[in-house]
């Protein structure tokens, strides 16, 4: 069976666990990697044993040997480079959120209506075995209608810093728990009500909170704070609560299980996501990859995550932004 020859469009923290995770995948074959920085790009080369290294990524593009892709460039830059890399006929892996803007998010969608059955945006909640729990519960009608959702994904300040001048806490992480609440509840957005709060001067607010008003009525609340205190351990604080007619459901994803307290402090490595097991990237991370390629391999439009569905969490995010700007409930054009 021909591997899948797959390149990496952007190199930072999350780039490189795409290259981690691609390594462990049976009939994946790691191809080329990309970034616009010569020593970053020569490191992962070098320590990944990539023979294809690329600083522009039309040349990535253009490379026949080359099949799919992963983007995972700055959000300002996926439109472009998703369209793009459709239109050299890659099949395209974006990472979340799918664009910075629901303009973006169209330009996207209408690049891959030319080439059916070859994007897919990387919600990787969708994969977190929990969340999978969590919807067929729901879908089962375990706990009745859903009525009301709250969901909490907070960092610490000094990892809230490292991505605050590159995007907002409502955009990076709100757009997660924004695409779950209209997954397990399969309702369009109709108006949103937002605040921010600005505690550092960063080009992004350290905390965003929104509430999500539902077409059905159903009401979410969603709370994004970067700036929890400094000695709080490293780990994803990540949580959400769904409460039906009937019963209700709690997620908990920011208990890993593992605590590991040693003379630096006391840290809770992930155990869900990306960990590490035996030399092997595995987890969600690996999981979505994974999926992906199956449908490759089968010719298959990817289905546990649509472009479409991509947008309405950008589209409702984007709206949560104006509210915060304006102080005022702002509807979603459409409902979303």
């Amino acid at each position: 069976m021909k591997p899948i020859r797959w390149g990496v469009i952007g190199l930072g923290f999350f780039g490189e666990k795409h290259v981690e995770a691609l390594a462990g995948i049976a009939g994946v074959e790691l191809a080329a990697v990309c970034t616009r920085r010569p020593e970053r790009l020569r490191e992962i080369a070098q320590r990944y044993g990539v023979d294809q290294a690329y600083a522009d990524h039309h040349d990535l593009l253009a490379d026949d040997t080359v099949d799919a892709v992963s983007v995972t460039t700055h959000v300002n830059d996926h439109r472009d480079i998703a369209v793009d890399a459709l239109n050299a006929g890659k099949f395209v892996f974006l990472e979340k959120p799918m664009a910075g803007t629901v303009e973006d998010c169209d330009a996207i969608i209408e690049a891959a209506a030319r080439f059916p059955k070859r994007l897919m945006v990387g919600h990787i909640c969708r994969f977190d075995n929990r969340a999978a729990q969590a919807k067929e519960a729901i879908d089962a009608g375990r706990i009745g209608r859903v009525v009301s959702m709250h969901s909490s994904r907070n960092l610490p300040a000094s990892i809230g810093a490292e991505v605050l001048d590159k995007v907002s806490p409502l955009m990076g992480d709100g757009v997660h728990d924004t695409d779950l609440m209209l997954w397990f509840t399969g309702q369009r957005v109709e108006r949103v009500y937002a605040r921010n709060i600005r505690v550092r001067d960063f080009t992004h607010p350290d905390i965003g909170w929104a509430m999500l008003e539902f077409e059905n009525g159903t009401l979410g609340v969603i709370e994004v704070v970067w700036h929890l205190p400094e000695t709080t351990p490293f780990t994803l604080d990540a949580r959400m609560e769904i409460i039906g007619t009937e019963g209700a459901i709690y997620i908990d994803c920011g208990n890993t299980g593992l605590t590991i307290h040693d003379r630096e402090g006391a840290g809770k490595p992930d155990t869900a996501y990306w960990p590490d097991l035996h030399g092997t990237r595995v987890g969600a991370l690996q999981s979505e990859l994974a999926y992906f390629a199956r449908c490759i391999r089968r010719d298959d439009e990817p289905s546990v995550v649509t472009a479409r569905e991509a947008r309405r969490a950008v589209a409702v995010m984007c709206a949560a932004e104006r509210s915060a700007a304006a102080g005022e409930v702002v509807d979603v054009p459409g409902g979303c």
